[in-house]
C-alpha cells in the first residue's frame, strides 16, 4: 500500500507553488518531465536490447550478431537531435560495467562511450539537418542516406574504440579482426534493421487502429510461416554455412515490400533478423557464423529496403496520378459549365423574349377565354381552341426553361443512348432566340434512319450550341443582312454520325489553332469554348474540325461513334 505520508510529484509540484519557492521553477519541472521519461526509457530500452543480443566480451568489445539498441538510439537521434546522444553515452556506459560486466578503467569506459555517443550523433546531425534526410524515407536517396550515415559512423567509431583500446594496451594488432569486425557489422546491420522501421513507425502510429491491425495479422502469419520455413531449411537443414538457402528470405520481404511498400520491408526484414538471430542462439553457434550470416543479412537487408522505397515511390506516384487526373476532370466540368453559363448569359435578353412571348400569348389567350365564358351563350368549341392553343403556349415556354436548366446543370456526366435529331433540335430551342433577335436564320437538316449515339445529351448540346453562338457571332461582326446558318446531321466516313454547322460569315484564319486553349479568332473571345468542345468530342471517342474557313462559306464538323 502507498505511504499516506508521500505525495505524488505533482503534488510536490503544487506544493512548490503554494510555499512560493517558484511558479517557474515548477512549470520548467512540467515542461521537461516528458524529455526526462522519453530519455530514461530510452536508456532501459538500449541496456536491455544490449543484454539481449550480447553474446560475450572480447577485449572490452562487446561480440554480437546485431546491436539492437545502437539502431534504436540512432532513431531517437535522427528523430529529437543531438541532445540524446547523452543517453546513448549513458547507455554504453552502464552497459560496460551491468551487461559486459567489463573490467576496464573508469577512463577507458568513458572514453568508449564518448567516441560512440559523439560518432552516431554527428552522423545523425549531418544527415538530417545538413543533407536533408527525410525520415519518412520516401526516396531511395533518404534510404542510401540513412544506410551510409549508419555505416559511416559504425566505422568511424569501431576504428577510433580500436585506437583507443590499443593505446591503452587492452587490445593488439592482432586482435583487431576479432574485435573490430564483428562490432562493425552488428552496429551496421542494428541501424539497417531497427531505425528505418521506428522511423516509419514515427510517421505511422497515429494511423494504426485495432482493426487495421486485425486485417493485416493473417498476412503477418503467412510471412512469419514462411521466415521460419526457411530458417528450418537454412540452420535445421544442410547446416549454418548453406549460405544459399539464407537467400530465400528474400521471398516474403520482397513479397511485403511488393504489397505494402517500404512498411512492409522494414516489418518483414525485423521479423526476419529476430528470427534468424534467435535459431543461431537456440543452436549454439559461435560469434564467427553470427558475423558470416549478418553479412549475408546486411545485403539482404539493404535490397529489401531499397525494393520496399521503390515500391512506395512507385505507389505514391499512381495515386498521385490518380488525384491529378480527378482534379483535372473536375476543373475541366467546372469549365464547362462556366462556358455554358458564359453562353446563356450572352443569350440572355432573347432567352428571355422567347419565354416571354409564349407568356403573354397564354396571358391574351386566358383572358379571351374568360371574355367567352362570361358571354350569355358561350362558344364553347372556340373556348376549346383557345385553351389548347394556351397549353401549347404554356408548354413550349416550359420546354425552353427545362432545357435551359438542364443545359446548366451541375454534376457528373450521364451517358446514355440518345437521338441524333432530339439533341440537335434541343440545342436549337436555346440557340434559335438569339439567332431570331439579329435577323439571322437557322436550318436544320437531318438525314433518315441515323443510328443512335452513346454520349451525355448536355455536354454535346453544349458543343452545338457554342458552334452555333459562334457562328451568330461571325454573321454579326460581318454585318450580313442575309445571314444563315445551316446545321446538318447525317453519316460519316465508317461506322460515325458527322454534325455540322455553317455559316456565311466572315470567315476563320486556317493558321489559327482553334482547338488550342486561350486561342480566339474573335477580339473580345476567351479562348475557351472551341477548346472544351474538342475536350467533350475527344472524351466521347469523336474528333472536330475546321472542314472550311472561307468568308461567306464557314463550316465546323465534329463525328461521333454509333452506338453498336
Amino acid at each position: 500500500m502507498r505511504d499516506p505520508n508521500t505525495k505524488p510529484l505533482s503534488g510536490y509540484i503544487l506544493a512548490l507553488q503554494g510555499a512560493g519557492v517558484g511558479a517557474s521553477l515548477a512549470s520548467a519541472v512540467t515542461a521537461h518531465l516528458p524529455n526526462a521519461m522519453i530519455a530514461g526509457t530510452l536508456l532501459l530500452a538500449y541496456v536491455g536490447l544490449e543484454w539481449v543480443s550480447f553474446i560475450h566480451e572480447y577485449q572490452g568489445v562487446p561480440v554480437t550478431p546485431w546491436n539492437p539498441g545502437l539502431g534504436v538510439a540512432f532513431a531517437f537521434l535522427v528523430l529529437k537531435g543531438a541532445r540524446y546522444a547523452l543517453v546513448l553515452f549513458a547507455g554504453v556506459a552502464v552497459a560496460e560495467i551491468l551487461v559486459l560486466r567489463t573490467d576496464l578503467a573508469w577512463p577507458v569506459i568513458v572514453g568508449m562511450a564518448a567516441i560512440v555517443s559523439a560518432s552516431f550523433a554527428t552522423a545523425a546531425v549531418v544527415a538530417r539537418r545538413h543533407l536533408r534526410l527525410d525520415i519518412g524515407l520516401s526516396h531511395v536517396r533518404d534510404v542510401l542516406l540513412l544506410l551510409v550515415a549508419g555505416a559511416a559512423a559504425a566505422a568511424a567509431s569501431a576504428a577510433l574504440l580500436s585506437m583507443l583500446l590499443l593505446v591503452a594496451d587492452e587490445l593488439t594488432i592482432g586482435d583487431l579482426p576479432k574485435a573490430s569486425i564483428p562490432l562493425l557489422v552488428g552496429d551496421v546491420i542494428g541501424i539497417a534493421v531497427v531505425t528505418p522501421l521506428l522511423l516509419r513507425l514515427s510517421l505511422r502510429w497515429p494511423d494504426l487502429t485495432a482493426k487495421s491491425m486485425a486485417s493485416l495479422a493473417p498476412e503477418g502469419l503467412l510471412y512469419l510461416a514462411a521466415i521460419g520455413l526457411i530458417l528450418w531449411l537454412v540452420v535445421g537443414g544442410a547446416g549454418p554455412r548453406d549460405y544459399k538457402l539464407l537467400m530465400l528470405l528474400f521471398l516474403p520481404v520482397l513479397a511485403a515490400a511488393l504489397r505494402h511498400g517500404i512498411d512492409g520491408s522494414c516489418a518483414t526484414l525485423a521479423a526476419t533478423q529476430l528470427g534468424l538471430v534467435a535459431v543461431l542462439h537456440q543452436n549454439q553457434y559461435d560469434a564467427s557464423v553470427f558475423t558470416e550470416f549478418q553479412l549475408v543479412m546486411l545485403v539482404l537487408t539493404t535490397s529489401g529496403l531499397l525494393v520496399g522505397v521503390v515500391v512506395s515511390e512507385r505507389q505514391r506516384a499512381d495515386l498521385a496520378a490518380r488525384q491529378a487526373e480527378a482534379r483535372l476532370k473536375e476543373m475541366q466540368a467546372e469549365a464547362g459549365r462556366a462556358a455554358r453559363m458564359n453562353l446563356v448569359s450572352g443569350m440572355a435578353s432573347a432567352l428571355a423574349h422567347e419565354i416571354n412571348q409564349p407568356m403573354t400569348a397564354a396571358r391574351a389567350l386566358a383572358r379571351a377565354i374568360q371574355e367567352i365564358l362570361r358571354a350569355p351563350k358561350a362558344d364553347t368549341q372556340r373556348a376549346d381552341g383557345n385553351l389548347t392553343t394556351l397549353v401549347a403556349q404554356i408548354d413550349h415556354a416550359s420546354g425552353v426553361v427545362r432545357r435551359m436548366r438542364e443545359f446548366l446543370r451541375r454534376g457528373q456526366p450521364h451517358f446514355s443512348t440518345l437521338d441524333v435529331e432530339e439533341v440537335v433540335q434541343d440545342a436549337l430551342v436555346l440557340a434559335k432566340p438569339d439567332a431570331t433577335t439579329k435577323r439571322i436564320a437557322v436550318e436544320l437538316h437531318v438525314a433518315d434512319a441515323l443510328p443512335p449515339i452513346f454520349g451525355d445529351r448536355i455536354q454535346l448540346q453544349q458543343v452545338i450550341l457554342n458552334l452555333v453562338h459562334n457562328a451568330v457571332e461571325a454573321i454579326a461582326e460581318a454585318r450580313r443582312s442575309d445571314g444563315c446558318i445551316r446545321v446538318s446531321a447525317g453519316r460519316g466516313d465508317g461506322p460515325a454520325i458527322e454534325i455540322g454547322v455553317a455559316d456565311n460569315g466572315g470567315g476563320v484564319a486556317p493558321e489559327l489553332a482553334l482547338f488550342a486553349p486561350l486561342t480566339s479568332s474573335k477580339k473580345d473571345g476567351l479562348g475557351l469554348g472551341l477548346s472544351i468542345c474538342a475536350s467533350i468530342v475527344q472524351a466521347h471517342g469523336g474528333r472536330i474540325w475546321l472542314q472550311q474557313g472561307d468568308a461567306g462559306a464557314t463550316e465546323f464538323r465534329f463525328s461521333l461513334p454509333v452506338q453498336t
